[in-house]
């Protein structure tokens, strides 16, 4: 991050410094110069937030409306695949052996941040995995370009990608780092586990106490962050996330949760035809889903920590890529 850093050195625009002013107001103007959206952003940033409004401008002067990132954002989603396609796109034999490559490289990295936090080391590794590949696919997107693109020129979640926004160059004055140089998704999502700027501020974590977070290139820090993540969102070190369900009866769909929240009992499914081989109490929430496997209908019950992984993604799918991919990779690190 020495290039991005330099943010700071060249012209320290948090803090006082014209060295950038001066030079933007050689260039041809941007984008959003004279933008009234703008103007009442970077009022309301210097207003509450004590940034210098003349820099903040000149930071904007180089921003750019992509086309591309509102065709991305505005195309209709796709029909919704079934589990039986959707799980190869993440579970593969060269999505697992990079995985077992970065369990072994970040070995010692992957045990501490199991120890202080309780999440074992094979989710934080499909997280990264599912995310980013383990860092080949993070988005080549300036993030203020999204951010801002979203934020000045997408009505139906203008005041989401604000807030990002805002949150994003708040980041950047703590980091230290050069908000016009960061990269991320068409959305804004950065680094190797796609942090929002709000998931930065609130939940990544220096891990390799170096004085700066940085889960851009630094494999240390987003192995943190994601156990941070977890922990914050409710993961409870030692307990399971699944359990398979065995079904029979007319009523067995009736159980099926509408959503991702754990909102029915093992007991009142139970009472609807579902049953399990593990030991679950009657009195316990679980999110109640069926997939469409390879061998047909899946029923399954998501735990506490099953739910967890859904805060990061708010799909059951995803959720059952993420554990399936650390059983996966728990099983080829076994094979010698």
């Amino acid at each position: 991050m020495q290039a991005v850093r330099s943010w700071a050195a060249r012209c320290m625009p948090w803090i006082g410094a014209v060295g950038l002013l001066g030079a933007v107001q050689q260039a041809d103007a941007g984008d959003y110069d004279g933008s009234p959206q703008v103007a009442e952003f970077v009022g309301e940033m210097a207003r509450d937030y004590g940034f210098a409004s003349e820099q903040l401008t000149a930071v904007f002067h180089e921003v750019q409306r992509k086309q591309a990132i509102l065709d991305a954002i505005s195309r209709p989603a796709e029909r919704v695949k079934p589990w039986k396609d959707y799980r190869p796109m993440f579970i593969s034999d060269a999505r697992i052996a990079r995985g077992v490559d970065f369990w072994r490289q970040h070995e010692a990295v992957l045990a501490r941040a199991e120890q202080e936090y309780g999440v074992p080391a094979q989710y934080i590794v499909s997280i990264i995995g599912v995310e980013t590949f383990f860092g080949r696919n993070t988005g080549n997107y300036r993030v203020i370009d999204a951010l801002s693109t979203l934020g000045f020129d997408y009505p139906p979640r203008a005041d989401f990608f604000r807030k990002e926004l805002r949150e994003f160059l708040l980041l950047a004055r703590e980091e230290q780092l050069d908000p016009l140089t960061l990269k991320g998704s068409y959305a804004g999502a950065m680094g190797l586990p796609q942090f929002m700027p709000s998931s930065f501020r609130n939940y990544a974590v220096d891990f390799d106490h170096d004085g700066h977070i940085n889960i851009w290139t630094n494999p240390d820090d987003a192995i943190g962050s994601v156990a941070s993540y977890f922990k914050r969102h409710g993961w409870v070190a030692g307990e399971p996330v699944v359990s398979r369900a065995e079904v029979s009866g007319p009523r067995v769909d009736e159980g099926v949760t509408q959503g991702i929240e754990p909102v029915k009992t093992v007991g009142e499914l139970r009472a609807l035809g579902w049953s399990s081989h593990d030991a679950l109490r009657d009195d316990q929430p679980v999110t109640a889903f069926r997939l469409e496997g390879d061998n047909g209908p899946e029923y399954w019950m998501g735990l506490k920590n099953f739910y967890a992984i859904t805060r990061y993604n708010r799909s059951v799918m995803y959720a059952m890529a993420v554990h399936q991919l650390s059983q996966q990779l728990v099983q080829a690190r076994g094979v010698k």
